[in-house]
């Protein structure tokens, strides 16, 4: 049975959280409510021990159409300076911060705000039909997120200027032959390669969210830092139960099962 929240919903799968923003009207356009309505839905499936891996979708032909600017117009002038730190950020923050793996599958739509949401997953798939889109110029705006600081990292200065300053459309497949994403499928089967992925993350061990920690703060990193923050997160993986069960499998040549303690 779905748990409803503000114009979200959350259902699951075994040990898969699936968070799916759920006004497909606007093609999930986001709002300070729907926001409230994730954050909520995130407070939920962090406080369930039986989630361990996280899917992050849209309902209907969207993933996310971006900011409703509809709805903050109607409630006055726009400081999208504060909508940014009191209601996206926390929410980004959120997302990198996860104790689990998680999983975008981007079944249409990812323009502005809605790209940074799924470019912040750990594994990204794509619907053959989706598109992500850095829109911020065609409204007067600035590219927000932290899509100024992801894509340059993920596909260099160069494309990641092209898509900010053109606003132009990038096609799922291109942006997987550009390395932004990890898999684009047939439209009907989204949901079951992003299930499949999310499944092998659940039954991963433990050490899956200090991996993504590491990963999420190397770009800020020098070497040696990065080599002390790898340093302490073995030693806390080193003395997981997932650990000794992996070195038990090993001696005994058997797939390990992890319970992720």
């Amino acid at each position: 049975m779905a748990q409803v929240f503000d114009h979200v919903l959350v259902t699951q799968q075994g040990g898969i959280a699936i968070l799916t923003l759920n006004q497909p009207e606007i093609l999930n356009a986001v709002s300070a409510a729907m926001m409230r309505g994730a954050m909520a839905a995130l407070d939920f499936i962090e406080s369930e021990a039986k989630f361990r891996a996280l899917i992050f979708t849209g309902a209907g032909k969207g993933f996310c159409a971006g900011a409703n600017l509809t709805t903050a117009q109607a409630s006055g002038p726009i400081d999208a300076g504060a909508m940014l730190e009191q209601v996206f950020h926390p929410f980004l923050r959120r997302l990198r911060d996860s104790r689990m793996p998680v999983v975008m599958a981007v079944n249409g739509p990812a323009v502005g705000i809605g790209m940074s949401f799924a470019l912040s997953g750990d594994l990204v798939v794509a619907a053959r039909s989706a598109f992500f889109q850095q829109g911020f110029s065609k409204i007067g705006l600035v590219p927000d997120g932290g899509s100024t600081w992801l894509l340059p990292r993920l596909i260099g200065l160069a494309r990641a200027r092209e898509l900010a300053l053109l606003a132009e459309k990038l096609p799922s497949e291109k942006a997987l032959e550009w390395g932004l994403i990890n898999a684009v499928t047939d439209d009907d089967q989204l949901m079951a390669q992003a299930l499949a992925l999310a499944q092998k993350l659940a039954e991963g061990p433990c050490s899956l969210a200090l991996t993504r920690k590491l990963f999420w703060d190397s770009p800020q990193n020098g070497y040696e830092q990065q080599l002390a923050e790898e340093q302490a997160a073995q030693a806390k993986a080193s003395q997981s139960e997932d650990f000794r069960e992996g070195l038990i499998a090993f001696r005994e040549k058997r797939p390990p099962r992890f319970t992720g303690k």
